[in-house]
């Protein structure tokens, strides 16, 4: 069983005390909490069986690789799924754990950046009841045609529904016809006022998307495949929020994301607390993308790509040596 997201904390405190051999106080300053609180963490998670003191003080393995995946790619906290053969999709626990680790990060009054797809509106679809003061959501990207499922202003008001909170929704399409239209869009002062809020959220929710003939911008008629796959040969990656990034979690630099109404990357880099949620397996390279670009602190994936993304930090740390 995956850990829950309210004992996340216990978990971190005993894994960097146990496994990485640090202080009490250097544990506390890591997790910005009180050595009190470090000293009944670890109590803790010896009480709860988390750490067995008597056996080498080994952290229970069903969750050590979620601890290992945070050491090697610098995540501020990683959740797993386990593999479930009951389930005829068992991209759904992801899903389910994603809905509540996404309620134990949301304060009061907050405001919450939301992209869409099908990941995001099924945590949306999912997600418990909350009653939350002065919380406020709000879309991260322009808005698709109406015919098409999962849209951006879709996500964001369900999960406003859910949180009983404020929606804000985008009034403009995700992309134009042309680059000069999006740049004269952007000017305007309700939407480049919208863009620039973003910066300003405490948490982001989103997936990374794939650059082939079955991402939503081709499905959703944004871009042809013929198109999707010419940027891949100039090296597009993934796709975040509506936009093309590279290898490195950087902007393509081509003439759909010039026309794309969506918030600057800058902008999502600076949102505190940014879960990103993979459910299928076919996103292995988009997401080393986003994680490499640093649009990713908080992790929710299944066992399988777990174990692809630890195997890959192996490989790339034998390279280093």
């Amino acid at each position: 069983m995956a850990i829950r997201p309210a004992e996340q904390l216990i978990h971190k405190a005993a894994w960097l005390y146990y496994a990485h051999g640090l202080r009490q106080d250097e544990v506390a300053s890591q997790l910005n909490i009180s050595r009190a609180s470090v000293a009944m963490y670890l109590r803790k998670a010896r009480e709860t069986g988390i750490v067995n003191i008597s056996t080498s003080t080994q952290l229970f393995t069903d969750d050590v690789m979620a601890r290992r995946l945070e050491d090697a790619f610098k995540l501020d906290a990683v959740w797993i799924a386990p593999e479930n053969a009951y389930l005829a999709d068992p991209s759904t626990d992801i899903a389910v754990l994603a809905a509540s680790v996404f309620l134990e990060l949301v304060r009061k009054g907050d405001r919450i950046g939301v992209a869409w797809g099908r990941t995001v509106y099924t945590i949306a679809d999912i997600m418990s009841y909350a009653d939350l003061q002065d919380v406020t959501v709000v879309q991260l990207c322009g808005n698709l045609g109406a015919p098409y499922s999962y849209r951006p202003d879709q996500c964001t008001m369900e999960i406003a529904r859910r949180l009983n909170a404020k929606g804000l929704n985008f009034y403009a399409p995700l992309v134009l016809s042309t680059e000069e239209l999006a740049q004269g869009l952007r000017a305007e002062p309700v939407i480049r006022d919208q863009l620039a809020g973003v910066a300003d959220c405490d948490l982001a929710l989103y997936s990374v998307g794939a650059v082939d003939a079955d991402s939503h911008l081709v499905k959703c008629g944004a871009l042809a495949p013929a198109e999707m796959a010419a940027l891949r040969e100039e090296g597009a990656a993934g796709v975040i929020a509506g936009q093309i990034i590279d290898a490195k979690g950087e902007a393509l630099d081509c003439s759909y994301n010039r026309r794309v109404i969506s918030a600057e990357l800058a902008s999502l880099r600076a949102i505190e607390k940014r879960l990103m949620v993979v459910q299928e397996d076919s996103k292995f390279e988009p997401l080393l993308s986003a994680i490499a670009g640093g649009l990713c602190t908080h992790l929710v994936i299944g066992a399988h790509m777990a174990a692809r993304l630890l195997e890959r930090a192996g490989e790339a740390g034998k390279k280093a040596s």
